[in-house]
């Protein structure tokens, strides 16, 4: 189909509108009326996977973070962003870019990560939209049984992608946790809301060590970092699931966290 109809269906399901004021989202290079018969999935629109894209056929990449987030003047070829702008065009590659009005969906963004760490029942948003509370930031739903704080570190490790980062939890390992809080890239701006909304446990990523030490003094709330582009990875599925019976679809494995290595110092 036309990139147009396809970009189309993809705003009927993310609407632009919901992004917020500061992000850039929508198609950031590519002809509307161009032809698309494979897409690309990613989170990262970096140049390991403009190689993929490119050596896979795709026409078009679609990505949750953005590649301009904030203004520039131009995007000549001595740059990093420019290069990549200035190759996919070249190649005949579309860049096409769901970031936070993604996040809000209904099923978005954090829909997928509660998923992947085994919730089961039924999930609220967080922070819900005003215009429409079945969407908002994050996600909270249950476990269908109860399990240990050290299990459930366990689990989310093993669901999502492997990374330097790794995932990593803050209380007592053995405190029973059900109720469990989820929110898709950097959200320790619901720290707190996550505690009110009866959380047990929330998973989130890029958490920093003074909200974190306040959390544990403020309650008995878990918190679980994981890397920021491992809690976002599993919406690629939910994504592709949603554009497979249109065109072929390839979510990309390619590791792109910007964080590579990791080493245990000696005591």
């Amino acid at each position: 189909m036309r990139l147009s109809e396809l970009i189309c269906r993809i705003e009927g399901r993310y609407d632009p509108a919901w992004a917020e004021a500061w992000d850039a989202v929508g198609l950031v290079c590519g002809d509307p009326e161009s032809e698309v018969t494979s897409v690309l999935l990613a989170v990262d629109p970096v140049t390991a996977v403009v190689d993929e894209a490119i050596a896979g056929g795709a026409q078009l990449v679609i990505t949750h973070h953005p590649l301009l987030l904030r203004g520039v003047h131009g995007v000549p070829a001595t740059t990093p962003k420019g290069r990549t702008v200035h190759r996919m065009i070249r190649s005949g590659v579309a860049l096409y870019t769901a970031h936070t009005n993604a996040d809000v969906a209904d099923p978005g963004v954090s829909d997928a990560l509660a998923r992947a760490v085994g919730v089961t029942g039924a999930l609220r948003p967080l922070q819900p939209s005003p215009a429409d509370p079945r969407r908002g930031l994050g996600r909270i739903g249950e476990l269908p049984e109860p399990v240990t704080l050290r299990e459930f570190t366990a689990r989310a490790a093993a669901a999502l992608p492997k990374t330097a980062w790794g995932v990593r939890a803050a209380g007592d390992p053995g405190r029973t946790v059900r109720t469990v809080a989820v929110c898709g890239g950097a959200g320790d701006s619901l720290i707190d809301t996550a505690r009110a909304a009866g959380a047990d446990v929330y998973l989130t990523s890029d958490l920093r060590h003074h909200p974190v030490s306040e959390s544990l003094e403020s309650g008995p709330m878990a918190l679980v970092d994981a890397a920021h582009w491992a809690t976002e990875w599993p919406w690629l599925a939910d994504l592709a699931a949603f554009l497979s019976p249109h065109v072929k679809t390839l979510v990309s494995t390619l590791v792109t966290d910007a964080w590579t290595h990791a080493a245990e110092g000696v005591q």
